[in-house]
Parts: C-alpha cells; sequence; structure tokens
C-alpha cells in the first residue's frame, strides 16, 4: 500500500503524508475483523443526533485515528469533537486528518489515570463515544472508568460504547459465529487484506509513524489482554455509576453498542 502523495517525500502533518489514505487503510483493517463496522456508527450518529441534537458537544474516547469523529462530522457538522487517546501513533494520524479543522482537538491522556479528565478542554460534554477501544481494559478498571464518564456527561447526555461484549450464557451459537467469522477472514485474508499485525509493521516502515509507532508499543505491549463482558453487565455498571437508563441499542451475535442517558 502507498501511503505518501507522489511528492517523492513523506512528512509530517500537512507536509506530504497522505493520511487520508492512512484512514482508509485503518478501516479496511478494521473491516476485515467487522464487517458490520459501520452500521453501528450509523446507529451510534443516529441516537445521538435523536437524544441531544445535530449540534453535540461530543468526547471521543480512545479515539485512536478519529474514525468515530469522522463520522459524527460527516453527519453532524455543527458538531464538535474532543478526541482522546494514549496512543501516539494513531493520534498523529488523528491529528494529521483533522490538522485546520477549529471544531475539533485532541488530548493525550490514559483512561486508567483516576485524574484523566482534568485534561479535558471542557467540564461536561453532551455526548460520549467509543468504539472497539475499551475491551483492552478488565472489568474493574473500565467500571471505575465508567464513574468517571458519567461525571462528564452532562443531565439528558448520553455514552455510547460499541465493542466486543460476548453473552457466556450461549456457547454453542458463540462457536458457530466465531467460527463463521474466521472462515470468512480467511477468504479476505487471501485477497490480500491487511490484518492487525500487517497494518502496525507498515505503519513501524513509515518515516513519520515509525517513532509514535516504536512508542506505542512500548506503552502496550504487542496486544492488550482485557475483558469482554455481556452488554447486560455494561448496562448494569452504567446505572450503577450514575446514568438513569442503559440497554443495548445494536447487536451483532459478538458485538453489541450500549447506550446510557444521564
Amino acid at each position: 500500500m502507498t501511503v505518501s502523495t507522489g511528492t517523492g517525500h513523506t512528512g509530517t502533518h500537512g507536509t506530504g503524508t497522505d493520511w487520508q489514505a492512512w484512514q482508509e487503510s485503518w478501516d479496511r483493517q478494521q473491516e476485515w475483523y467487522m464487517p458490520d463496522r459501520e452500521e453501528r456508527f450509523r446507529v451510534m450518529i443516529d441516537m445521538v443526533e435523536a437524544l441531544v441534537g445535530p449540534a453535540p458537544r461530543v468526547l471521543d474516547l480512545a479515539c485512536g485515528t478519529g474514525t468515530v469523529t469522522a463520522r459524527l462530522l460527516a453527519r453532524l457538522p455543527r458538531a464538535t469533537s474532543t478526541g482522546v487517546d494514549l496512543d501516539p501513533a494513531l493520534l498523529t494520524i488523528a491529528e494529521g486528518t483533522f490538522a485546520g479543522d477549529d471544531r475539533v482537538s485532541f488530548v493525550t491522556a490514559d483512561l486508567k489515570d483516576p485524574h484523566w479528565t482534568a485534561r479535558l478542554p471542557y467540564e461536561s460534554y453532551d455526548a460520549v463515544l467509543t468504539a472497539t477501544a475499551l475491551h483492552w481494559l478488565h472489568s474493574e478498571p473500565l467500571a471505575a472508568l465508567y464513574g468517571g464518564i458519567a461525571g462528564i456527561v452532562r443531565a439528558g447526555g448520553v455514552f455510547m460504547n460499541a465493542d466486543h461484549m460476548i453473552d457466556e450464557s450461549t456457547p454453542l451459537i458463540n462457536a458457530a459465529d466465531r467460527a463463521q467469522r474466521h472462515a470468512r477472514m480467511d477468504r479476505a485474508k487471501e485477497g490480500g487484506v491487511l490484518d492487525w499485525s500487517a497494518w502496525w509493521e507498515l505503519a513501524a516502515q513509515d518515516p513519520v509513524l515509525a517513532a509514535p509507532t516504536a512508542r506505542r508499543f512500548e506503552i502496550y505491549g504487542e496486544h492488550a489482554d482485557g475483558d469482554t463482558p455481556s452488554a447486560d453487565w455494561h448496562a448494569r455498571v452504567l446505572r450503577e455509576k450514575g446514568f438513569a437508563e442503559a440497554r443495548a441499542v445494536w447487536r451483532s451475535p459478538s458485538d453489541a453498542l450500549v447506550l446510557a442517558v444521564k
């Protein structure tokens, strides 16, 4: 895959790197794992508009390359977004992508730090959104994070988490879904799709992303190993942490989008 602009060099934000190409390659890699990825984003933004209106102040939690922010602004151009993450490589792509857009800002913070919200530019948000990002946390720190999130969502505001949420009470269904997904992924891999490891190998070879990618692996290691509790667990804990209502508003056999209203 080529990610330069063809100018003969690859530079930092706005000086040669094709950030859109990196965004697209990230999307393709993620869609290899989750072919219904865009559907969950559609439902997420639908519910943002329905519950907090067309011009929300949004926190894109564990924002990565800014995927949620991009879908949000495409649908709701009067929205504003603060992206927060710790990954220096993905933040580099996000900052390059949205450079010059005054609707978007980024913050580097560790969500396991109990004081992470102090780094944010605003005390409260209409919506806090996250997708396929919190499964690297174990249940106890995730519950603590939900408490922090409840403290920054305004009254009437929303939190949504789209992620792997496994219902362990249905092992036969889970096994059949897993087998089918892996067979589909194997077929796609034969067509040259980049998986997680291959994508990061490519990033490590890029002149701009090599250094932040190395820092990224110093922080996280090869891959974090968290928990994937059920959607019911997420909804229950969110209610315990101060949200008035919480339930799944979208599901696949292995994933769910849980919506909580403050």
